[in-house]
């Protein structure tokens, strides 16, 4: 189960970096690019991201 949750925050800090550098235009290309939506919810699960990956990794 914490791999899982490792695995899982490692996905959601990939895919929350790539949204967040969308929205702030530094990754063009995209409809999502310049679009401060798109950095907001980047952001958001970025940070959930980092909590989900450290719950899988800390020791229990």
């Amino acid at each position: 189960m914490r791999r899982a949750l490792a695995a899982i925050g490692a996905v959601m800090l990939v895919i929350g970096g790539v949204w967040f550098l969308q929205g702030i235009g530094m990754l063009p290309g995209s409809m999502m690019s310049g679009q401060q939506f798109w950095a907001y919810a980047g952001g958001v699960l970025f940070v959930g991201g980092a909590v989900v990956g450290w719950l899988g990794l800390r020791k229990s």
